[in-house]
């Protein structure tokens, strides 16, 4: 670095000429009678006479002189790496607001390390030198703080939450103090769960507030040159996101990477992120409508909770339907492996059911299996969906029944199923019913959530009826398994179709009269209950002509 001299008058004289070239002439017009006055020794740059060290109007890319000018104008920003030409009129408030808060803070905390006489908490000092330390006023102004941050705009929300930490994460206890019982009156405590509420913020915008890449890297910077104390060191690398424009994880939403893992330069790059990083991303993607890139994502993506994963994770086959892809929708119900099909509730089952009957589905932001069911949810149709076939219905609903219990044993879910197969069919020939006796038996039960195929031949002359017949063969082992309560809505829904019902009990199980009495019995006293004389003569009627049918087949 250049070294300046006190100048002669010539010489000021000189640099006046020369300064006439230059964007800061201004300012030297303003030094020149100061600098012809340089008899009096009225120095016009206090730089002038200093050793080593550039003066005021030395070369624009002096880097001392640069740093101090940027210190100047940057403030706390400066400590980002921020440039002027990044800084508009919200990060200048942010700094504003964080200078502002540091004198505001360090008032308080030194308050706080005086601490008070035990007297004044009603103590009886054992020791007169013992004072009561109460990190609590420290703690509510700095959550006060991120409070105001919540409301700015989101890059200076950021630049508010971390500047705050660079300040209050260096906060201790002094000596000889005693602590009173209050949740944040511990110095160490407080720090971690303001910490923990800064860091949770902070990694949400770096997921959903559209960051540059740049910008992330500059918060990120900062968070990893802040000097963490013992009890902060866990929290170390918890912003350590990756932009949504990272290689890797752009490779894998777009179906180019389907491992998870790339190679670069020799290093190993694996996508691993935490949770709760997880589920912002599947967030995001849900609100842009991103389907099919979430299912890729969660298919590769490694994390650290697992059980919070498989919640997501069992949301993969509604997320293929909002795509409209309900073939692949179906493939991802029924994996091999722990199907997602296997965990659903009874409502659960019914919204799938309608999703497939309707094409639609509801309007949604989820996160897990439960939060599909909500009731004021709007439904709107699948752009590119069409509904299944009744065939395929009827299959999937089969499937989930031989691997579901939970819907296995739901009567409501039966007496759904029922009411949509059995709208008023004319009955089919006998020989029909005879040979369905056979296929239905081949096809049932279903080993656990296997693919069912139903022969061509079954569904040629009779379709309509040949699956109303299978899920009454379905109804039939539902039977045998366990009582089925309540037993008269199943009767019910099968009303308009008495020769089903027939088939069932006179044919399909005639060998288990013990089981059809008790189902029987069961549907006539809820009949009874309810004072229902009509369903009462039906079933009376189903009783009498179902046995008397099973005892002409034996004979």
């Amino acid at each position: 670095m250049k070294t300046w001299l006190s100048p002669s008058l010539g010489e000021l004289r000189c640099c006046l000429m020369h300064a006439m070239t230059v964007p800061y002439i201004l300012s030297w017009l303003q030094i020149v009678k100061p600098a012809l006055l340089w008899p009096l020794t009225i120095l016009f740059c206090v730089m002038w006479c200093h050793s080593g060290v550039c003066h005021c109007n030395s070369h624009k890319k002096s880097e001392f002189w640069n740093n101090l000018r940027n210190s100047a104008l940057l403030g706390r920003l400066k400590n980002f790496n921020f440039t002027l030409s990044e800084i508009d009129a919200h990060l200048r408030q942010a700094e504003t607001m964080l200078q502002r808060f540091r004198e505001e803070l360090a008032i308080l905390f030194s308050i706080f390390l005086k601490g008070k006489p035990v007297e004044v908490y009603g103590v009886n000092p054992s020791d007169e030198h013992i004072l009561i330390h109460d990190y609590t006023p420290v703690y509510e102004f700095v959550s006060t703080f991120l409070n105001m941050a919540d409301k700015h705009d989101d890059r200076a929300a950021a630049i508010m939450r971390l500047g705050a930490a660079e300040d209050f994460i260096q906060h201790y206890t002094g000596s000889r103090v005693m602590l009173i019982q209050s949740p944040m009156a511990n110095t160490s405590e407080a720090k971690v769960m303001l910490l923990q509420r800064v860091i949770s913020s902070v990694r949400r915008q770096m997921v959903m507030s559209g960051f540059t890449s740049e910008f992330i890297h500059k918060l990120q910077d900062f968070y990893k040159r802040l000097s963490l104390p013992a009890e902060l060191k866990n929290l170390r690398n918890s912003l350590c996101i990756r932009p949504w424009d990272d290689v890797l994880l752009v490779t894998v939403l777009k179906g180019q990477n389907v491992l998870g893992v790339r190679k670069d330069k020799g290093k190993k790059d694996v996508l691993i992120e935490e949770i709760s990083v997880v589920l912002l991303r599947a967030e995001v993607l849900q609100r842009q409508q991103r389907y099919r890139e979430l299912c890729r994502y969660l298919r590769v993506v490694q994390t650290d909770d697992f059980i919070l994963f498989q919640l997501v994770k069992d949301l993969t086959p509604f997320f293929m339907c909002l795509e409209g892809d309900f073939p692949r929708a179906l493939l991802n119900l029924f994996p091999s492996v722990a199907p997602p099909a296997s965990r659903f509730t009874p409502r659960t089952f019914l919204l799938y059911l309608s999703i497939f009957k309707t094409a639609a589905a509801p309007k949604l932001i989820v996160s897990q299996l439960a939060q599909l069911c909500d009731p004021e949810a709007s439904w709107e149709p699948i752009k590119g969906a069409l509904p299944l076939k009744h065939d395929g219905l009827v299959k999937f609903t089969l499937r989930i029944l031989s691997c579901c219990s939970a819907v296995f044993t739901d009567c409501q879910c039966w007496v759904t199923l029922l009411t949509l197969v059995s709208k008023p069919l004319p009955a089919p020939s006998v020989t029909f019913l005879h040979e369905a006796k056979t296929v239905v038996s081949s096809i049932l039960p279903i080993r656990h959530c296997s693919n069912i195929h139903i022969p061509r031949s079954f569904q040629e002359v009779y379709p309509e009826q040949a699956l109303l017949l299978l899920v009454t063969g379905a109804l039939g082992l539902r039977i045998l398994h366990a009582p089925l309560c309540p037993a008269l809505p199943v009767f019910t829904a099968m009303k308009e179709n008495f020769w089903a019902l027939q088939w069932l009990m006179g044919s399909f199980l005639s060998l288990r009269t013990e089981a059809l009495a008790s189902f029987l019995q069961e549907a006539k006293q809820e009949a009874q209950k309810n004072a229902d004389g009509e369903n009462l003569l039906f079933l009376h009627a189903l009783e009498t002509s179902s046995f008397s049918s099973a005892e002409n087949e034996d004979q």
